[in-house]
């Protein structure tokens, strides 16, 4: 029964936040001989979450990685978070793993939280298993777990083991490919235990019904049944092994990571379950020797490493690899990596997750090829949508250095995170996935790089515009002895339709303003635009110069510049100007079950409908399209994780500016900032 796998196989723990993954991790290290003691993470003792961030909140904040052996074959743990605000840290290094652990709770109403789990590893064509834990708390039957999952999956989920219920409480389990009874042992293996009689039916129709579902992909099983004829072992898992590696069925195991319960089976299901490393490799077109970067990493002790998985041959210190655009490099050391610790290492073999050093050009999704050719697409996902946002500035200004090669780093380490200056407020933002992403950055800035920040939320972009169409007269004359100042302009002020921007002529007869003062006057109109009456730059107006006068003597650059801004200020005033707010063109993607909520909360936000739709391939999801102020985003990640037991997100982008009304606009001219 044991499959011929070569090289260290990898496999991703993923699934929603406060299943347990980590917990399983350690107990999976525990069980292996691969840690002296059962980590927990409530207690900070675990091998995983070793950062202290992770270890404030209880819950992965970053990328865990470990390893281990089992009877005498090699595995790499991913650990990946399950929080929405961390799980961006996972999407590459998912792509490079064997199979994935999706861990989920035992409770069939929370089985909708893993259906966006479920739909990424089907996009990423990933091999996965579901791995139900707490199953020592459960009080549902799994019928109805299986009842719940399954319309979540795209493909057949097949249960492997049936429970063994002592009253309200699950003592065991059938195993249903070995037909083996086990009780659970306290800090102790399972031990097998006889059938017992009024489990025998159960247990045969469930295995009946497992191999039903293995023989709708392999023919030699259907007509076995169909003939009444008894499968053999090596057929049963011989067809687990090969329907799971092909993405065609999921199959499903239970246990108890902090009981230690159903751990071994597990393994050994991982075992003879997990496909070999030249599948990863396959489905990423890597052909030869290589290695797939998928996380970079800035550490205090052995500095920056890019973290990769070793495919189709051996990787040592100091090889010469090739980047993705043919360029040479020679690697520096390599380390094997047990959650927060790294091992110095001479030399990987295929499949190892290491961490390269020296590599300094290279970055999340690129790949090393062992000869020098074209190394195809990188495999970095599209990073996502920053939702939220902070205003920051240093508490001190010697920090403002730091702070831009902190945030860099730490941006590079996480493609959820990123910063820059916004050009219409001038203000330096930091994006993050939520606030519990961003609180998590500003602690990491103060603990790893030594700046401390101070955050606002971000201004809003309101622009005003005009109503109607004035003419008005800009002098500006100045005399303090010698040469004085003289510029005299007269414009016409228009409203233009919206989008349409800021346009300027001249319609001078007789040379009344000279042809080189002319640009001058334009500075000076867009001087004026920075700020209008209400406080906010202007846009869509259209200026013309249509007359003035000049001095031979104390006209100048100057002096029409000043008459400009002069003009255009007076004009703006007379003008009716108004206030125009950013509205931003808004996508949610939510459970069905709470769309009516997340509507009514859109519509209280000052929210438009646009339309609803199903998710195409998702079960009951749906697509909400609406128009919301952008001044109306802020809070909105959270209501809606309120609103959808964490599920619904969205993504915003700017689509227009609109009218404020009077009484809103009001209250943002009263708050505009004094001018600088």
């Amino acid at each position: 029964m044991d499959a011929t796998v070569h090289g260290t196989r990898a496999i991703a723990i993923v699934g929603p936040a406060g299943t347990g993954k980590t917990s399983l991790a350690e107990a999976i290290l525990f069980a292996a001989g691969a840690s002296a003691r059962l980590g927990a993470v409530d207690s900070g003792s675990s091998v995983g979450d070793a950062s202290p961030e992770a270890r404030a909140r209880c819950g992965s904040t970053e990328l865990n990685l470990m390893r281990f052996e089992w009877m005498k074959d090699g595995y790499a743990l991913i650990d990946a978070p399950g929080s929405a605000g961390f799980a961006a840290d996972a999407e590459t290094a998912l792509a490079v793993a064997d199979l994935a652990l999706v861990v989920i709770d035992p409770d069939p109403a929370r089985a909708p939280l893993v259906e966006p789990t479920l739909r990424r590893l089907e996009a990423l064509r990933l091999p996965h298993a579901l791995f139900v834990n707490k199953i020592d708390q459960a009080r549902g039957s799994i019928e109805d777990l299986l009842a719940a999952l399954q319309p979540l999956s795209a493909a057949a989920l097949v249960a492997r083991q049936i429970p063994i219920r002592a009253g309200e409480r699950v003592a065991g389990f059938v195993d249903l490919a070995l037909e083996r009874a086990y009780h659970y042992q306290p800090g102790r293996r399972s031990e097998q235990v006889p059938l017992a009689a009024h489990l025998r039916s159960d247990e045969s129709e469930a295995r009946f019904h497992m191999l039903e579902q293995l023989a709708d992909h392999d023919d030699a099983l259907l007509e076995q049944l169909l003939n009444d004829e008894t499968p053999d072992a090596d057929t049963i898992f011989g067809d687990l092994a090969r329907e799971t590696a092909a993405g065609l069925i999921v199959p499903i195991l239970f246990g108890s990571a902090l009981g230690g319960f159903g751990i071994r089976r597990l393994l050994k299901m991982l075992r003879h379950d997990t496909p070999a490393a030249a599948l990863a490799a396959d489905r990423l077109d890597i052909a030869g020797a290589g290695a797939q970067v998928f996380k970079i990493t800035h550490g205090s002790a052995v500095g920056r490493l890019a973290l990769a998985r070793v495919f189709g041959a051996p990787l040592a210190e100091g090889a010469e690899l090739f980047a993705p655009d043919g360029s040479a490099m020679r690697i520096g050391s390599l380390f094997a990596v047990q959650g927060a610790a790294t091992t110095k290492i001479d030399r990987a073999q295929p499949g190892d997750i290491v961490g390269i050093a020296k590599v300094d050009t290279i970055q999340a999704g690129d790949r090393l090829g062992a000869v020098r050719q074209p190394q195809g697409t990188a495999h970095a996902p599209p990073r996502p949508a920053g939702n939220c946002a902070l205003a920051i500035t240093v508490t001190d200004h010697k920090d403002e250095v730091r702070l831009s090669t902190a945030l860099n780093r730490l941006a590079e380490e996480d493609p959820g995170l990123r910063w820059g200056l916004d050009e219409a407020t001038q203000e330096t933002l930091l994006h993050g996935l939520n606030d519990e992403h961003l609180a998590v950055v500003q602690a990491r800035l103060s603990r790893r790089y030594g700046v401390a920040i101070k955050v606002r939320p971000p201004a809003i972009a309101y622009k005003e515009t005009i109503r109607k169409a004035v003419t008005k007269h800009g002098r500006h004359k100045k005399q303090s002895g010698g040469h004085g100042q003289f510029g005299d302009v007269i414009i016409e002020l228009r409203p233009l339709e919206r989008g349409e921007g800021f346009r300027f002529e001249e319609r001078i007869t007789g040379g009344a303003v000279p042809r080189q003062w002319i640009p001058a006057v334009e500075r000076g109109v867009l001087d004026a635009m920075t700020r209008g009456p209400c406080g906010f730059p202007v846009v869509d107006v259209a200026v013309a110069l249509v007359d003035g006068s000049y001095h031979s003597v104390d006209s100048s650059e100057l002096a029409f510049r000043t008459a400009g801004r002069i003009a255009m200020a007076e004009a703006l005033a007379a003008a009716t100007p108004y206030l125009l707010e950013p509205v931003s063109h808004v996508t949610i993607r939510a459970p069905g079950s709470a769309v009516s909520r997340i509507t009514s909360a859109a519509t209280s936000r000052r929210g438009q409908m646009l339309g609803i739709a199903p998710l195409e391939g998702w079960s009951r999801w749906d697509v909400i399209e609406l128009l919301l102020p952008e001044a109306e985003l802020s809070g909105l990640e959270p209501e809606l994780r309120s609103l959808s037991q964490g599920m619904a997100h969205y993504e915003a982008r700017f689509d227009h500016l609109a009218e404020l009304n009077e009484k809103l606009a009001s209250t943002i001219i009263q708050r505009a900032p004094e001018p600088a």
